[in-house]
């Protein structure tokens, strides 16, 4: 049963809405996005300025909330209470899926414990807008925003790249030069789609391989959007000439030189070099 809609007593049921908007077009909403929040009591926004276009495109008069990762836990039992007194509320983030690297998991949670009903209002995605002009593996892993931290940045971009199947990151345009020869050393030999200004008037799609990137000579604008591809240099497998030379090495090397040795020369996949070391040792 779809909890939208009681059409006899023309009304919504109350609770939690999370509604996609627009990632940048303003065309890009929903009908179903339109109506609810036409009939919200209150609509939370991260930043209500930005939100405010959208609804004065659509004519939705509903009364804001301004709800941002810097207050939503000071909001949270205000909003509790709203939502406890049958009211409907719905969540908009600046841009695209609410709670995909915004915020929103804290009321959310807090909803499911209070068994207040949360419902989603599907729409734009940027992580998916991005994976779907890509040409790349459908099977992806969302990360997210990348830590600030060298160690952090490193220790995940090395996890990142035994992942089976494309990755989608966002990166703010300021640190988009910083970031560009981690991602050449963890990615090397894939592919690379970066999004900008996605479905607005400038928008830019480069596609290149990882190797080649540069870095930008001016700031760009808006937020991006990076996909790496698949891994797509042949992953191949231990000979006996290999199998050989690693019952020399450990002998006098640990496991992890020996699997780093391989893996770079070779480019064998860790976890058979590691196996194998392991299989020796017993």
């Amino acid at each position: 049963m779809i909890p939208f809609l009681d059409i006899k007593k023309n009304k919504f049921n109350s609770g939690l809405y999370i509604v996609s908007t627009p990632i940048g077009n303003l065309s890009d909403i929903t009908l179903r996005a339109i109506d609810i929040l036409k009939v919200s009591d209150y609509i939370l926004c991260e930043d209500t300025r930005i939100s405010k276009k959208l609804l004065e495109k659509y004519k939705i008069h509903s009364r804001l909330i301004s709800n941002h990762k810097f207050n939503e836990t000071k909001n949270l039992e205000k909003i509790i209470e709203i939502l406890k007194s049958k009211k409907i509320v719905s969540m908009v983030s600046d841009a695209g899926t609410p709670t995909i690297s915004d915020p929103g998991k804290i009321l959310i949670n807090n909803c499911i414990k209070n068994k207040i009903s949360v419902y989603p209002i599907p729409g734009v995605s940027a992580v998916s807008t991005a994976i779907s002009i890509s040409g790349f593996s459908e099977k992806y892993f969302f990360y997210g925003f990348l830590p600030d931290k060298k160690k952090k940045l490193f220790s995940d971009l090395e996890k990142l790249s035994n992942v089976d199947g494309s990755i989608v990151f966002f990166i703010s345009p300021n640190k988009i030069n910083n970031l560009i020869e981690p991602i050449k050393r963890f990615f090397s030999g894939r592919k690379i789609l970066i999004c900008r200004e996605m479905t607005k008037f400038f928008e830019e799609y480069i596609r290149q391989d990882v190797n080649d990137i540069k870095p930008f000579q001016k700031t760009p604008k808006g937020e991006l959007t990076l996909v790496i591809s698949e891994n797509i240099t042949k992953i191949e497998s231990l000979n006996e000439i290999d199998k050989k030379k690693i019952k020399k090495m450990i002998k006098n090397n640990t496991i992890k030189d020996i699997v780093k040795f391989f893996v770079e020369k070779k480019k064998i996949s860790k976890k058979e070099v590691y196996n194998y070391c392991l299989s020796i040792k017993k």
